[in-house]
């Protein structure tokens, strides 16, 4: 791969700051990792240093950066993340092209309804009785797709992805492998001196363009239905209980976990290692910080962070009295010891 920079700066509709046109790019890397012939992109004041001494053969920069640094090539740009974005797009590593067929090894049950001229189902995949699957969709090597399960178009699921009876997913889904969909619910009730499970017979039902990461587990409900909103975006690792409503285009990130019967609004941003207790309501727009605890409904439109979470005004007023505990307790002692002080001091 050999890129002109002039060929560059014309994709991203930027401005050629320093270096040669002919300049040629090589590779893409981040500015502490870049060597000549690499592309990389500053856009966060934080890493200035990282600007000054990267070895990167050219750099795409804000618009309004003032002085670009003498031994670099720099580029111009409105938003150079997303700029570096669309280079890689175009000439990075390139996904594989949807290639429809059904793999030797596949198990399909006959009445499973599919256009095997239109999907992709790889090898040792298994597909259950009365299965739905959408045109453009592909099913990676050693998924497991329930009975009754409704897929839509062009979704894909990776290698080992489970999917269980009756769930339903959209258009345009990705689930990554090591997804279950459709688990059981961690229901149980406590009889008789033993822990009897309670029947957990609704589903999943995941809308369109919503993306799962490797290992995220999503439990069918008790009854009715777990859902996941349109374009809602969920990272590794993160679990969700049975009977769990999270709203549209949400963000939740990796260890995150949410209660059974909990309901999130939409646009909610969830940081890593939350938790969220069951049948607790987050109103929409809102943000909680990593490791927050949820033990109570929230107002939409916050920021909670803490445990038990609370608005991060009050959170960080708390923290900054926390600091200046020690400092209190030396001032008392001292305090105290004047006072005992002047009690010696003084006549009977």
């Amino acid at each position: 791969m050999k890129i002109a920079l002039s060929d560059l700066a014309t994709l991203v509709g930027g401005v050629l700051l320093s270096g040669r046109p002919d300049l040629e790019i090589t590779g893409f890397a981040s500015l502490k990792e870049a060597n000549p012939g690499d592309l990389s992109f500053f856009h966060d004041a934080r890493y200035q240093q990282r600007l000054l001494k990267t070895k990167a053969g050219a750099v795409l920069v804000p618009l309004e950066l003032q002085e670009p640094p003498p031994h670099l090539a720099c580029i111009a740009v409105t938003d150079p993340s997303r700029s570096f974005e669309m280079i890689v797009e175009k000439y990075g590593l390139q996904p594989m092209p949807f290639q429809p067929g059904v793999h030797a090894s596949a198990v399909i049950d006959p009445s499973a309804k599919l256009n095997a001229s239109q999907v992709s189902i790889g090898a040792h995949a298994v597909i259950e009785a009365g299965a739905e699957i959408g045109d453009g969709t592909e099913i990676g090597s050693g998924c497991f797709i329930g009975r009754n399960v409704k897929i839509g178009s062009k979704t894909r699921l990776f290698a080992n992805v489970t999917v269980q009876a009756e769930c339903v997913l959209g258009n345009g889904v990705i689930l990554h492998s090591g997804v279950v969909i459709g688990a059981d619910g961690f229901g149980y009730e406590f009889h008789q001196g033993r822990h009897r499970k309670i029947r957990q017979v609704g589903f999943v039902q995941i809308d369109n363009d919503v993306e799962v990461g490797a290992g995220t587990t999503i439990d069918r409900a008790r009854f009715g239905r777990t859902w996941i909103g349109e374009g809602t975006k969920i990272d590794n690792l993160v679990q969700i209980g049975h009977n769990v409503t999270v709203g549209k285009h949400c963000i939740i990130v990796a260890c995150a976990a949410i209660a059974g019967s909990a309901v999130v609004g939409d646009y909610v941003v969830i940081a890593a290692q939350v938790g969220i207790a069951g049948h607790v309501i987050v109103g929409s727009q809102s943000t909680l910080a990593g490791r927050a605890g949820v033990t109570r409904d929230l107002p939409a439109g916050g920021t909670y962070f803490g445990f038990p979470a609370i608005n991060a005004s009050q959170e960080k007023r708390r923290l900054v009295a926390a600091r200046r505990l020690p400092q209190l307790l030396a001032r008392v002692k001292k305090l105290e010891e004047q006072i005992l002080a002047c009690q010696a001091s003084s006549p009977q």
